[in-house]
């Protein structure tokens, strides 16, 4: 390890640089405005003083300062593409970190499936330059394929037979047959992009102008004049993106919407109504026809609707019913996803008896069957609305007399006593050789303590060496219709459900990446940015309008999300990866204190955290002393501690020579800060956030800035003399040997 020494002589060398300077100004010929003179333009490397250009241009290669790793982030096309920018990565790093390339949005399609061929090629070739590469990231909130990631646990719409009066039928089979479409070339059906993997409208909206310009006008669509109608489909953008709907033969034609004439969209599905109750007043037919436009020509983007979702109600009409039992009927020849839990001598789905349909569910009881529970098939969660009443029905036959229950996992009383066949209040019923339809009222449904679903579990084991059919069962709503008055039901999924499916999909890209990068990636950052500024855990809950690649897996999954993620990562990758959690802000101690707290919450349930970055992301303001709290800290965790995505703001793209030489001392300081207060063992290196102030480098991160060790053109600042210093822990130009020419 190099000698860490504290710096005693770099402030004598930004003096003496000062000095130079008033020396050159007294020289007419060299007279120059170091601040922002229209005449000279932006301040450059090339107008620093001649003796401190000539001492950064004798510097050596950065890694060449320290024997830990030194990394850098970079763009992994550009590396590809730019040879300048290549050379300087590949001659002064010991690895890299890709920016944006590895992360969950750039790599997950819409179908959740990962694509690493782009990264690979590139991998490849940074392992030929030696290079070693650093897994950024696995588990962040941000630059997600939030769109997938919310497909997953969309409400499931179901269209209720004869509930919604607009036929959509042509659309999905990827027509527009009876549709008017203003901007043809812009509007086209995707097959599965929609919820549920479902056909969805895409509409491509190029430039900004009216909402007509962009218009899909529906057919004529039958009506009762004077009725009340609700219009809801369900919608998402690209970007932030506006639109409307625009109606014919309505009571009010251009309706606001929860108080606006335009509703907001983003890339996050979001459901769009328009009732009486949404718009502020009676939202009813004048004619007996209405038809339906949808206006999304505003605002310039890609827009999509569920195709499925699309729904009409006539809000006067008689009411459907839905039967919220899957595969009641068990006419899809299995059980599907009905539990076995006690299954007997067997549970099994037949066509020896049915009563309607062409399968029934036959269930046996063991020899020894003496309690209800000993023969037993549940159901899968089935969300009710709490306060609602139900009617359970189904059919029954076994082939001697017999006995059974059905219990409510979920409800405040799971075996209810009930008038089963008119006989008096009992736990069970009975049954017989023929078949006997069993129908009770669930009333003002209560839910247990915590609970948000119920599940149905037929319980036949009173009685040994029975064997029974169970056939037709239906859950349904007293009065009819289910989501919605004759029309679409719309079943939200539970928050176990999320967090199963959530779940399952970290476990899938976590494991993959992990997997396929085995043999070229040794470290990762495995969480990044867990926490809030106030020291809690982060959450998308109070986020009004989520960007469209942001997606919170710990509202889903839990504060053990981040167990999760690193048992997983270890269990897939090297037993011998370092595993980070990664953070910005650091310097402010509320959130560096719940991030230590949180790590050692993941060690507390059986996870190992190898190591924590601190992002660094610095202005020319930052405080010293936070800077050196903080590394007393994190040194204290015993944790390898990292430096992982150093840059330093200076506020404008022009620098004066000031800002350069404060930017210079930051950058020594923090580097000189880890080296004294990170123990050697401890110290896994820093990695700088980016190669040069190129506005290529710079399109979405600090656009506005110089925050780099090399300018636009790829010449060494003032910053990258302070950075050297700070690696080898001393002034390196004071040992450079002859004068310096100026």
């Amino acid at each position: 390890m190099m000698n860490k020494k504290i710096n005693t002589h770099y402030s004598l060398f930004l003096i003496a640089s000062a000095l130079l300077l008033t020396m050159f100004s007294s020289c007419e010929k060299n007279k120059m405005d170091w601040g922002l003179d229209p005449k000279y333009g932006k301040v450059t490397v090339a107008e620093l003083p001649l003796a401190l250009r000539e001492a950064i241009s004798r510097y050596d290669v950065l890694k060449s300062y320290t024997d830990y790793t030194l990394g850098v982030g970079i763009d992994l096309a550009l590396y590809s593409s730019n040879e300048t920018y290549r050379t300087l990565v590949n001659d002064n790093f010991d690895g890299i970190t890709a920016g944006y390339e590895m992360k969950h949005a750039a790599m997950v399609n819409a179908s959740g499936q990962i694509n690493f061929a782009p990264v690979d090629a590139v991998l490849d070739q940074l392992e030929q330059a030696g290079l070693g590469i650093f897994g950024h990231t696995l588990v962040w909130h941000q630059n997600q394929n939030a769109s997938y990631l919310n497909s997953l646990i969309a409400p499931t719409i179901v269209p209720s037979t004869g509930g919604s009066v607009l036929d959509v039928s042509p659309l999905a089979a990827g027509t527009f047959s009876g549709w008017n479409r203003n901007n043809t070339g812009g509007m086209s059906v995707v097959g599965n992009g929609g919820l549920n993997n479902g056909p969805a409208l895409r509409l491509e909206v190029a430039s900004a102008g009216n909402e007509w310009d962009t218009q899909l006008t529906s057919p004529d669509i039958p009506a009762t004049e004077g009725h009340r109608y609700e219009v809801s489909f369900w919608i998402k953008s690209d970007g932030a993106g506006q639109g409307r709907v625009s109606y014919a033969g309505m009571s009010n034609n251009y309706p606001w919407t929860d108080g606006a004439a335009l509703f907001g969209t983003n890339g996050s599905w979001k459901k769009i109504t328009y009732n009486t109750s949404t718009i502020g007043s009676d939202f009813a037919a004048t004619a007996n026809t209405i038809k339906v436009a949808f206006d999304l020509g505003k605002v310039p983007g890609v827009y999509y609707i569920d195709i499925n979702s699309i729904s009409i109600i006539d809000e006067d009409a008689e009411a459907m019913e839905y039967n919220y039992v899957g595969n009641g009927g068990f006419e899809s020849g299995n059980i599907g996803t009905w539990s076995l839990n006690n299954p007997g001598t067997g549970i099994e789905v037949t066509t020896e008896e049915k009563y309607v349909g062409n399968y029934s569910v036959k269930m046996s009881s063991s020899a020894t069957s003496s309690n209800a529970w000993d023969l037993q098939l549940a159901s899968q969660d089935i969300p009710l609305v709490a306060g609602n009443d139900y009617t359970l029905s189904f059919y029954v036959k076994s082939n001697v007399a017999g006995k059974g229950r059905v219990s409510f996992p979920g409800l405040t009383n799971e075996y209810p006593w009930m008038n089963w066949l008119g006989a008096g209040a009992s736990e069970a019923f009975t049954t017989s050789t023929v078949w006997s339809f069993i129908s009770v009222d669930l009333n003002a449904l209560e839910y247990k303590s915590g609970a948000t679903n119920v599940k149905l579990s037929f319980d036949l084991g009173y009685l040994p060496d029975i064997t029974y059919y169970i056939d037709d069962i239906k859950l349904v709503k007293k009065g009819g219709g289910g989501g919605a008055p004759g029309g679409i039901i719309i079943i939200e999924k539970t928050p176990d459900e999320k967090k199963q499916l959530i779940g399952a999909a970290m476990k899938d890209w976590i494991t993959n990446m992990v997997t396929h990068y085995k043999d070229k990636v040794h470290a990762w950052d495995v969480v990044n940015e867990p926490m809030s500024e106030s020291g809690i855990l982060r959450t998308g809950a109070n986020v009004a309008e989520p960007a469209s690649d942001e997606f919170y897996w710990q509202d889903y999954i839990g504060q053990d999300y981040a167990v999760s993620a690193f048992k997983l990562a270890r269990q897939y990758g090297n037993s011998t990866d370092v595993l980070f959690i990664n953070d910005y802000n650091l310097e402010t101690g509320a959130k560096l204190d719940g991030l230590i707290n949180y790590v050692n919450y993941i060690e507390s349930q059986g996870a190992t955290v190898d190591g924590i970055g601190t992002q660094m992301h610095l202005t020319l303001t930052s405080d010293k002393n936070n800077i050196v709290s903080m590394f007393e800290k994190l040194a204290a965790t015993g944790k390898k501690i990292k430096i992982s995505e150093l840059d330093i703001r200076v506020g404008t793209t022009a620098p004066t020579l000031e800002q350069y030489a404060e930017q210079a001392e930051l950058y020594r300081y923090v580097a000189e800060m880890y080296n004294t207060h990170i123990p050697q063992a401890q110290q896994y290196g820093i990695t700088v956030w980016g190669i040069s102030d190129h506005e290529r480098e710079h399109e979405f991160w600090l656009p506005d800035d110089a925050p780099n060790l090399w300018d636009s053109n790829y010449e060494r600042k003032h910053a990258y003399k302070g950075f050297a210093d700070g690696l080898a822990g001393k002034d390196v130009s004071e040992d450079f040997s002859g004068e310096l020419e100026y």
